[in-house]
C-alpha cells in the first residue's frame, strides 16, 4: 500500500515538475564589477556623508537659510571627495515656514492632541479657532460628503496605513494628505486634521506637504500623530458631539532661493550619454533629514566616488543633491528644465531612507538587454531579485524621465521607512550601517554596470 501510495504520489507530481522549465543561464559577471560590489560592503563614505550633513547642518527646509547651509557644505564636500564640475543651479521658489500648532479636544471629553502643521498649511487667527469636527474614517468619505456640508466645521481624515515592502501603502493612503486638505476646504472646512501618513504608533506626528489648487484659498491644515488620531476616532465612536480648539500660524514668506548641487565623474565618450543618479537636499524640519535623504545623496555619491576611484567610465556620472524636492520636486522640474535637452543614458535617484535593497527593475530599450541581464547576475549575491514591473520612479528624476529617459530602479525595503518618515524621529540613529553599506554595494554594482556598458542606453519606448 506504501509503495502503491509513493508511485501514485510521483504521478501525480511529475507533470508539475516537467513543466517547470530551466532558466536561462545568467550572465557572466565581470571580475572587475564584482570586486568594486564587494569592496562596498565595507564602505565608510557614506555613513561619513550622512554623520556630517546631519550633524553640521541639521534640518533643511527648503529655500531657507538652513537649506543654503547645506548647499554650501554639500559643494565643499562634493570637491573634497574629488568630484568634477561642482556647481549650485539656483532657482526662486515660494517660502513656507512653521510657527505655533496646539490642538485640544474641548468637548465631550477635554483632553490635549499632538499635531504638526503640513507643509504649505493655511493659518488661525493668532488666537486659534474652536469648531465641531466631523470624523471621516478615509478620504473615500470625506470625497462623498455632500458639497457646503462642512461648513464652519473641522474636517478629520483618517487612513488604515499599514507597512509594505514596497511602500504601495504610501500611495494607497497618501490621498488624505496630498489633497484631502484641499477637498475639504473647498466643501466649507474651517480646518483640516489628517491621521498621520505613518506605520509607527509613537506620538511623533508626520508632516509633509498638502497642495491647493489655483483658487482654493489654504486653510489651516495638520497631521495627528498615530495615537492621538485614534483617541480622536474612540472620542467621536461614543457619539458625543465632539469640539476641537486649534492654533496654527505657519506663514507663507514670499520668494526665496533654493538650489541643485551637482558634481560629476567625467566620462571617456561625451557621446555616450549622462547617467543621472542623486537625491535631495533639503527636508522637512522635526527632524534632521537622515533618512530622507541625507542617506540618499550619501549612498549614491558614495557609490559614484568608487567607481570615480577605480578608472575613467564611458558614460559621465552626474550626481545631483536635488533641492526643494519635499515642496513639490521643485528641483527635479528645473533640472530637467536646464538639462532636459542633453542625452541621458538613465536617470535614478535613491529616496526611501537607507534599509536594504531587495529588488531592482528597468526601462531600458530591447538594445540594453544585455545591460538588465548583467545587472541581474551582480546584484544577485546582494540579495536583489529582478521585478517584474517597469522603472521609472523619482520624484526629482520624474520629469527627466517623462523625456524618454531609460530607468534603473533600485527598490529599497519599506518596512521601517514609514515609521520615522517626516517625523522627529528622522534622525541618524534610525540607520543600519550595514544595510546602508548594501545600498552602496547596490549602487556601485550598478554604476559599474551602466557606467561602462558598450551597449546604446536610453531610447526607451514610449510610455503609453
Amino acid at each position: 500500500m506504501i509503495r502503491r501510495l509513493l508511485l501514485a504520489s510521483a504521478l501525480i507530481a511529475a507533470p508539475a515538475l516537467a513543466q517547470r522549465a530551466a532558466p536561462p543561464a545568467p550572465a557572466p559577471v565581470d571580475p572587475k564589477v564584482a570586486k568594486l560590489r564587494d569592496a562596498a560592503l565595507d564602505d565608510d563614505i557614506a555613513w561619513d556623508i550622512v554623520e556630517g550633513m546631519t550633524t553640521e547642518v541639521g534640518q533643511r527646509l527648503a529655500a531657507t537659510e538652513a537649506e543654503a547651509r547645506a548647499r554650501t557644505w554639500a559643494v565643499a564636500k562634493l570637491k573634497t571627495m574629488g568630484f568634477k564640475n561642482v556647481h549650485v543651479e539656483e532657482f526662486q521658489m515660494p517660502v513656507w515656514l512653521r510657527g505655533t500648532e496646539t490642538a485640544e479636544i474641548v468637548a465631550p471629553f477635554p483632553q490635549k492632541l499632538t499635531l504638526v502643521a503640513l507643509g504649505n498649511s493655511g493659518a488661525t487667527p493668532a488666537q486659534g479657532i474652536t469648531a465641531p469636527v466631523v470624523v471621516f474614517k478615509g478620504y473615500g468619505d470625506l470625497a462623498s460628503a455632500p458639497a457646503g456640508s462642512l461648513a464652519g466645521k473641522i474636517a478629520y481624515i483618517g487612513n488604515a496605513m499599514e507597512p509594505t515592502q514596497d511602500g504601495s501603502s504610501y500611495g494607497a493612503f497618501g490621498a488624505g494628505r496630498f489633497v484631502g486638505p484641499a477637498l475639504a476646504a473647498s466643501k466649507g472646512a474651517v480646518a483640516t486634521i489628517i491621521k498621520s501618513i505613518g506605520t509607527d504608533h509613537h506620538r511623533n506626528p508626520h508632516t509633509g506637504g498638502t497642495n491647493w489648487p489655483q483658487g482654493v484659498t489654504p486653510i489651516p491644515a495638520a497631521a495627528l500623530s498615530v495615537p492621538d488620531a485614534e483617541q480622536l476616532e474612540r472620542v467621536a465612536a461614543r457619539g458625543k458631539p465632539v469640539t476641537i480648539h486649534l492654533t496654527m500660524t505657519p506663514r507663507f514668506a514670499g520668494q526665496g532661493t533654493s538650489g541643485n548641487v551637482i558634481a560629476e565623474v567625467p566620462g571617456s565618450d561625451p557621446k555616450a550619454g549622462v547617467v543621472l543618479i542623486g537625491g535631495h537636499l533639503d527636508s522637512w524640519d522635526l527632524g534632521t533629514g537622515a533618512i530622507d535623504d541625507a542617506s540618499g545623496v550619501a549612498i549614491t555619491a558614495a557609490a559614484a566616488k568608487r567607481i570615480m576611484d577605480a578608472g575613467r567610465p564611458r558614460r559621465t556620472i552626474r550626481v545631483v543633491w536635488f533641492g526643494a524636492e519635499e515642496p513639490g520636486g521643485i528641483g527635479g522640474k528645473d533640472y530637467a528644465r536646464v538639462h532636459g535637452g542633453e542625452r541621458h543614458a538613465i536617470a535614478t535617484e535613491s529616496d526611501f531612507g537607507a534599509d536594504r535593497i531587495w529588488r531592482f527593475e528597468t526601462n531600458l530599450s530591447d538594445s540594453a538587454a544585455a545591460v538588465t541581464g548583467r545587472l541581474q547576475s551582480a546584484l544577485a549575491p546582494l540579495g536583489i531579485v529582478k521585478g517584474s514591473g517597469v522603472a521609472g520612479d523619482g520624484t526629482d528624476v520624474g520629469p527627466t524621465l517623462a523625456l524618454g529617459v531609460g530607468a534603473v530602479d533600485l527598490n529599497q525595503s519599506g518596512l521601517r521607512y514609514f515609521d520615522t518618515h517626516h517625523t522627529p524621529d528622522d534622525v541618524i540613529d534610525r540607520i543600519d550601517k550595514d544595510q546602508l553599506r548594501q545600498n552602496v554595494a547596490a549602487w556601485t554594482t550598478m554604476l559599474a554596470i551602466v557606467a561602462d556598458a558598450p551597449e546604446e542606453i536610453g531610447a526607451v519606448p514610449p510610455r503609453r
